[in-house]
């Protein structure tokens, strides 16, 4: 069965969701709670991932983040800034991390440190930049209906890359409209990376 061709709808604003969930939480509501984690949860984790945290390390930052979150939210100022505000503290905690990771290992020698700092500033910006897109591209694929969001796992995220006669096999489709369906799939992906300014 081919997709609709119905144009989607405008993506709600994440800032305004998130302060939904926000108000939610401080009031108590525990499946906004879990919407939360659900929604942040690879974001925060894949933050120290990227520094070069080990899963174990990166574990212990996250559930860091987590207790923050908890004790901090009612003094959150802005609720519809909950996603600059997890990366902000989650980058603090892995730099702190980091840093003490070094220190422990004796990686860094006194003469080299604030040339290795200001390098770490722009490494940690650009990583944090890329650790965005990819939240927005989960987001995004998320939003697509159920068949587009199995073609594009099946099309751009497995290892290796699978064939289309084996992508049409999975989602029970003729071969020739792998092509044709993925092009539609992908055009509806680029509707919501839009909206979500990417």
């Amino acid at each position: 069965m081919i997709p609709s061709t119905a144009p989607l709808p405008d993506a709600p604003d994440e800032g305004a969701a998130d302060a939904v969930l926000v108000r939610a939480c401080l009031d108590g509501d525990a499946e906004a709670w879990a919407a939360v984690m659900v929604k942040y949860k690879r974001l925060i984790y894949s933050i120290p991932i990227k520094f070069g945290a080990q899963p174990d390390d990166a574990a212990e930052i996250f559930q860091a983040v987590c207790a923050d979150l908890v004790s901090e939210l009612p003094r959150l100022r802005r609720h519809e800034a909950l996603k600059p505000w997890l990366m902000r503290v989650t980058r603090h905690k892995t730099m702190h991390w980091k840093s003490r990771s070094r220190r422990e290992s004796l990686w860094t020698q006194a003469d080299d440190a604030p040339e290795h700092l200001v390098k770490a500033d722009e490494t940690g910006t650009r990583l944090l930049e890329e650790v965005e897109r990819e939240q927005a591209i989960r987001q995004a694929v998320a939003s697509l209906p159920p068949r587009c969001q199995e073609m594009v796992r099946l099309l751009f995220y497995e290892q290796p890359p699978l064939p289309y006669n084996e992508v049409a096999r999975r989602l029970g489709l003729a071969t020739g409209s792998i092509g044709f369906i993925r092009g539609r799939c992908l055009k509806k992906l680029r509707v919501q990376l839009k909206a979500a300014g990417f």
